[in-house]
């Protein structure tokens, strides 16, 4: 079977939410667009602007909130509003450049009463506030998630746990861990793939819940010794990627 493209998706708040794509243009250099476009900085972190990348432990996120896993999220690209809706939220619709306090109160609920509040939506000056300080693009693979599945008793897990760019189908379980430095073609995209993901606790709630309720991250270490989940990788020649789309390791 053809390794093709069988999801898109962009999360347009850092851990507040995803949203599915059916296609999307990629920079070389860059993000995918909209994608971590903001972060939600706690009350104790150590930054107070994105002028420069900052690293995950400033920010609200699953791992440390696990019902922020069940958020969904849709652009509108014209507008640059957010909506977010959540099983026991409201939905809501805001501008994070100029709400912020629409936000703030709409998300409180959902924190854990033991971790800092979040404080701040900050807005880096160039790319999207990945887990990595270069520009990545994220790929998964569905055989692996379903290794992994089969490995916890069989309950099939979501692939939104892991909270991907690029979902992709027709490889073997684990071929993507043999991409290190190696460069892809998706599309008329190109890519060079750089690291491997270091799972965390976010991994182990429910997309549709919001409640832990797998151990993900026991199941990695004990079946397959280690915590990995996907590739990062840098776009190293602009184009066009679509649902179906061919993958090919140059």
């Amino acid at each position: 079977m053809t390794a093709r493209v069988a999801a898109l998706w962009r999360h347009p708040i850092k851990s507040h939410g995803r949203e599915s794509l059916s296609h999307v243009h990629l920079e070389q250099g860059q993000t995918m667009p909209w994608d971590r476009r903001w972060a939600v900085a706690h009350e104790d972190a150590k930054i107070v602007d994105m002028a420069a990348w900052a690293p995950c432990q400033n920010f609200s996120r699953g791992a440390k909130a696990p019902r922020l896993m069940a958020i969904n999220a849709s652009v509108d690209e014209t507008s640059g509003t957010v909506t977010l809706s959540h099983p026991h939220r409201p939905d809501l619709r805001f501008d994070p450049d100029t709400d912020q306090a629409a936000f703030l109160d709409w998300v409180r609920p959902l924190m854990p009463e033991n971790r800092s509040a979040s404080a701040k939506l900050l807005r880096p000056t160039q790319n999207g506030m990945t887990d990595t300080d270069f520009p990545s693009v994220s790929l998964l693979n569905l055989a692996s998630n379903d290794a992994l599945s089969s490995a916890m008793g069989g309950a099939p897990l979501s692939m939104l746990r892991w909270r991907g760019n690029i979902h992709l189908e027709g490889l073997a379980p684990w071929e993507e861990q043999g991409w290190l430095g190696k460069r892809l073609r998706i599309g008329t995209v190109e890519f060079e793939v750089r690291e491997e993901i270091v799972r965390c606790l976010a991994t182990t709630a429910n997309p549709e819940t919001g409640e832990r309720d797998a151990d993900t991250l026991g199941a990695l270490n004990a079946t397959f010794g280690h915590q990995n989940f996907g590739v990062y990788a840098v776009v190293t020649q602009s184009g066009d990627i679509a649902l179906g789309d061919r993958l090919e390791v140059l």
